[in-house]
C-alpha cells in the first residue's frame, strides 16, 4: 500500500465508524436521558432535549482504529528497515513502533477528558477542580513522554528545558479550554476541528510525516462523520459534542500539532520551511478558537463575571446579535478558520517580509473581527 493513500483512507474509516457510533450515541443518549443540561451555577443557555454525549462517538471512532493500528504493529514481526529508504513502510512502521508507547499515552489522555467531560455533562465540575483534571494528561504528556513545544530552547540548559515543559502544558490546557468554549452551536466546534484537522494533515502530508498526518485524517473524519448530525440536519441537531467530546477534541489538536515539524533547518528543501517563524504555524491554524477564548474571557472580566461561567457572548451568539442565523454564523466561522488557517501552512516557508505579512494580516483580520461584533466597547 502506498503511504499516500493511508490518510484518505483513515478519514474514511474514521468516518464510516463516526457514523455508526453517531447513530448509536442518539439512540442511547435519548434511552437513558443524558441530555443537554444546564452546565455549573450561573451559566446560561437554552436547553434542548438532545443527547450530548457525541463525544464518546467522536473519540471511539478516533481511538479505536488508531489503538488497532499500534496493536498490529507492536505484535507483528520487527521489519526490517533500510536506511536507504527514508520514507519506505519500513521507515512508518518503526516510527510506530518508536512511538508506540507516547501515541498509547495521548489516547489515553483523549479518554480521561472524554471521562471528565461526560462527569461535567452530567454533574457540573467547579472551575478549579476542573482545570487541575486538565493539567493532568498535560502535565503526564509533556513532562513523562518529553512531547514539547520548542525543544530547542533546551540549548539554554535547564531553565530552557523548564521553559519549554511550562509552554507545552499552557499550551495543551489553553486548546482544551479553547475548543470547549468553542462549542456553543450546533457543528461549530466539530467543524472548526475538523477544519484544523485537515489543514495540520495537509501540512504533515507535505514533509512525509505519515503518521501524524494519519492520525490527523483520521480525527478530521470522525469529526466529519458526527457533523451529518450534529450540524445538517434542517430541525436542528440530534446530538451535541458535549465536554466529553470537546476537551479531548482541544487535546488532540494541541498534542499532535506539538508532534508536527513545523520548521526543519537543517533540510534545506524542508516544504514547510527552515524558518524559525514556522513555529506559529499552530497559532494561525487554531487561531479562530483562541480569539473566541480570548474575546469571550474579556467580555466576562469587563462585565465582572467569571471566565468559566458559560453565557451567550461567544463569537457565534455576537454575529446573530448582528443578524446572521446561527447555521449562517457557524458557517462564516468556518470559513473564517479555514482562509486564516491557510497561513499556518505557508508561514514558515516565507521570507521574512511575506511571513511578516501574514502574521500581521492575521492579527489584523482578528482585530477587525473584533471591532465589528463590538468586543471593546465599553
Amino acid at each position: 500500500m502506498q503511504l499516500q493513500l493511508l490518510s484518505p483512507m483513515l478519514f474514511f474509516v474514521g468516518w464510516m465508524l463516526s457514523i455508526i457510533f453517531t447513530a448509536i450515541a442518539i439512540a442511547y443518549g435519548t434511552r437513558f436521558k443524558a441530555l443537554d443540561s444546564p452546565g455549573s451555577d450561573g451559566h446560561v443557555k437554552q436547553l434542548r432535549m438532545v443527547p450530548n454525549v457525541g463525544g464518546v462517538a467522536v473519540i471511539s471512532a478516533f481511538v479505536l482504529p488508531a489503538l488497532v493500528g499500534l496493536l498490529y504493529v507492536s505484535l507483528r514481526n520487527p521489519p526490517s528497515v533500510d536506511p536507504t529508504k527514508q520514507y519506505g513502510l519500513d521507515f512508518f512502521h518503526s516510527r510506530i513502533e518508536a512511538n508506540f508507547l507516547p501515541t498509547l499515552a495521548i489516547l489515553a489522555g483523549a479518554v480521561w477528558l472524554l471521562l471528565v467531560g461526560m462527569w461535567d455533562d452530567r454533574k457540573p465540575i467547579r472551575a478549579a477542580p476542573k482545570l487541575l483534571l486538565q493539567f493532568i494528561p498535560a502535565i503526564v504528556i509533556v513532562w513523562t513522554f518529553d512531547i514539547r513545544l520548542l525543544t530547542m530552547l533546551d540549548h539554554y540548559g535547564p531553565e530552557g528545558k523548564a521553559l519549554s515543559v511550562f509552554l507545552g502544558v499552557i499550551w495543551i490546557v489553553a486548546m482544551i479550554n479553547a475548543m470547549n468554549f468553542l462549542d456553543n452551536m450546533d457543528g461549530l466546534a466539530s467543524g472548526v476541528g475538523m477544519i484544523a484537522s485537515l489543514l495540520f494533515a495537509t501540512a504533515a502530508f507535505m514533509v512525509q510525516q505519515w503518521f501524524i498526518a494519519s492520525m490527523f485524517s483520521l480525527l478530521a473524519g470522525s469529526l466529519a462523520g458526527f457533523l451529518l448530525f450534529n450540524f445538517f440536519p434542517k430541525n436542528g441537531a440530534k446530538i451535541f459534542l458535549g465536554d466529553g467530546g470537546s476537551q479531548p477534541l482541544g487535546f488532540l489538536l494541541a498534542v499532535l500539532a506539538i508532534r508536527t515539524t513545523f520548521v526543519n533547518p537543517e533540510q534545506a528543501e524542508y516544504e514547510l520551511g527552515t524558518h524559525w517563524w514556522g513555529i506559529l504555524a499552530p497559532l494561525i491554524i487554531l487561531a479562530i478558537p483562541i480569539y473566541d477564548m480570548i474575546a469571550t474571557s474579556m467580555i466576562r472580566l469587563r462585565l465582572g463575571h467569571s471566565p468559566w461561567v458559560g453565557d451567550q457572548r461567544h463569537l457565534s451568539h455576537r454575529l446573530v446579535e448582528r443578524g446572521f442565523s446561527t447555521r449562517a454564523a457557524v458557517v462564516i466561522i468556518w470559513a473564517l478558520a479555514a482562509i486564516i488557517g491557510i497561513g499556518g501552512i505557508l508561514i514558515g516557508s516565507l521570507t521574512p517580509v511575506p511571513a511578516v505579512l501574514v502574521v500581521l494580516q492575521t492579527i489584523a483580520a482578528l482585530l477587525l473581527l473584533g471591532f465589528m461584533e463590538g468586543i471593546f466597547r465599553r
